[in-house]
């Protein structure tokens, strides 16, 4: 009933072309009357003996056709529809933020191993029903803090996951409607609708009401996956001795799903059925959010191809209209008109002007477009590069794509940031002077590359993610203007000259990169402590700066162009089951 009430067409007025075709059989019947043209001349009495009327089988005649052709072909130009879509292009997932809870007591346990490790398996697991979407990992206690920011990349995620330790949080407590404030600030600036999901032992009743606020306004979808059971466990200390014993309050959880409305539900330890949920629970918002905004009108009128077809199949039959149209179309799309090279002149001659311009253009990449096929008559260019581009075909879907914006994304996915580079410099829009400065400075250009992201901070000021990248590129171009400038310090001598240094511990030690080595990889390679211990100096400032809020420190690299009932397993009542 829903889709009857949306029904409607996008391009109404040719639906005129149906007065077309209704005057097209009059004026043909009036024509053909000869019952009108003779009726003044002769008596009707003997006009009734004079006159042959066709029999039945005459009955459908060419003008029908033409008539059904021009009504069919109105319709489907019309755009018929009842149905939205999301815009072309758009993510097919949603961006997510993890926020786990690094409290304490999600050291207990009584779910095995520990409430956090389980909490870790759940977020691969998570990973692995996300694949290709952006996933970005906070860690709170009674603070928050960022610890990936918004990524596809889930083997990086998972390694700075498994990092994670209670002991890392330099605020103790637990402040889930801080968290939610700053995570959903930070979800707020994406431009597709993101959703939170809490990994956590409980929520205090103090949240409560934050949370409702949060959940009846028009930000991120939050939801609560629980770890813990009702008979608990002991909670280890540092030590690995045992601390105390932490239970999972249920009834709070029930109180907080019915009280704000937030989607709860408790981890399931012998299957995935959660995080299937909390992947649903994702999907399902952006589809809501997605509707609420205008999405895209989805078109039906294609579908009246297929009886248009069937109709010109007509044109065949002995007698009727131009048969050789039908002919003359057949011949021109299987390339059998001048030429003879298996494809429409205009076709070919578009193929070699673009071939033309690509040879001009020297480019470590294959740019150039592949020859014309017969794919090209259903899907253009850019259809053709999104699907190669979806099986990590890189290389191939940039000599597919037409739009320089999809083609420098492909080539900057194959490792040929000099093409992406160039391709994106094309595209004078924020995003794409951002990709353009990703290009260069992962070319080592970072002087280059701080332009890019400044003409980006032109066309869209206030840019969180192309403010962090300029200041990254500006450290970065110091730190190659140091080693450039000590190098030559050291290289100050003549050709068959030697000389000693004799100030003794007063000289420099100077790191240089070995063959095929960067910066990144000097600086990588001079890390000399775990990522656990990153987390906890990083943590631990963001703390002492609270200014800096959830996305503090730089210490991330370019963004990349977001019942009851027991279950098996010993687990706790389900609060939803997933």
């Amino acid at each position: 009933m829903d889709a009857i009430s949306q029904f409607h067409f996008l391009r109404p007025w040719w639906l005129l072309a149906l007065v077309a075709a209704a005057v097209l059989l009059w004026a043909v019947g009036r024509r053909d009357n000869v019952r009108r043209r003779w009726r003044e001349v002769i008596s009707p009495h003997l006009l009734d003996a004079l006159v042959v009327e066709p029999g039945r089988g005459r009955r459908l005649r060419p003008v029908h056709l033409i008539a059904a052709l021009i009504s069919v072909g109105a319709l489907a130009a019309a755009g018929p529809t009842w149905e939205r879509e999301p815009p072309p292009f758009m993510e097919d997932k949603a961006p997510l933020a993890i926020a786990i809870d690094m409290s304490p007591t999600m050291n207990a346990s009584d779910v095995s191993p520990t409430r956090l490790e389980r909490a870790k398996l759940k977020v691969r697991a998570l990973l692995a029903q996300r694949s290709g979407a952006r996933t970005a990992i906070y860690a709170y206690a009674g603070s928050t803090h960022l610890v990936l920011p918004l990524t596809d990349d889930a083997a990086l995620i998972q390694t700075f996951v498994d990092a994670l330790q209670t002991n890392i949080m330099p605020v103790a407590g637990k402040n889930t409607a801080a968290a939610v404030r700053q995570i959903d600030a930070a979800l707020a600036k994406e431009d597709t609708p993101g959703s939170i999901v809490f990994m956590t032992d409980g929520v205090e009743a103090s949240a409560f009401d934050a949370i409702k606020t949060h959940a009846d306004g028009a930000g991120a979808q939050l939801v609560v996956l629980a770890f813990g059971t009702e008979r608990g466990g002991a909670v280890r200390g540092p030590d690995g001795q045992p601390g105390g014993l932490a239970r999972l309050d249920v009834d709070a959880l029930k109180r907080l799903k019915s009280d704000t409305g937030v989607p709860v539900a408790t981890v399931t330890l012998d299957s995935d059925d959660d995080v299937q949920w909390v992947q649903r629970h994702v999907q399902s918002h952006l589809q809501r959010k997605v509707a609420e905004s205008g999405g895209q009108w989805k078109e039906f009128g294609w579908w009246l191809l297929w009886p248009t077809v069937l109709l010109g199949a007509m044109w065949f039959r002995k007698g009727w209209t131009i048969r050789w149209i039908a002919s003359w179309l057949l011949g021109l799309m299987l390339g059998f008109g001048p030429g003879g090279t298996g494809m429409p002149v205009a076709a070919q001659e578009l193929v070699t002007s673009r071939a033309a311009d690509n040879a001009a253009a020297s480019s470590s990449l294959d740019l150039s477009p592949p020859p014309w096929r017969f794919v090209d008559l259903w899907l253009t260019r850019d259809q053709q590069g999104r699907r190669a581009y979806e099986k990590g075909q890189y290389a191939e879907a940039a000599r597919l794509f037409d739009d320089p914006m999809w083609r420098g994304l492909a080539s900057f996915r194959a490792g040929q940031f000099s093409d992406a580079a160039q391709l994106f410099a094309e595209v004078d829009t924020a995003p794409g002077h951002f990709n353009e400065g990703d290009a260069l400075a992962m070319l080592g250009k970072y002087d280059e590359a701080a332009l890019a992201f400044q003409r980006a901070l032109k066309k869209r000021p206030g840019w969180k993610a192309a403010q962090d990248n300029l200041q990254l590129v500006h450290q970065l171009a110091a730190q190659k203007n140091k080693q450039d400038e000590d190098g030559d310090e050291e290289s100050d001598l003549d050709p068959d000259e030697i000389k000693f240094d004799d100030r003794g511990k007063k000289g420099k030690t100077v790191s240089q990169p070995g063959p095929g080595q960067g910066d990144d990889a000097v600086w990588m390679r001079n890390i000399q402590t775990s990522p656990t211990m990153l987390l906890a100096r990083k943590f631990a400032l963001q703390a002492a700066r609270p200014e800096q809020g959830a996305g503090g420190g730089a210490e991330s690299a370019p963004s990349a162009p977001a019942t009851p009932g027991t279950p098996p397993g010993g687990g706790a009542a389900p609060v939803e089951r997933p």
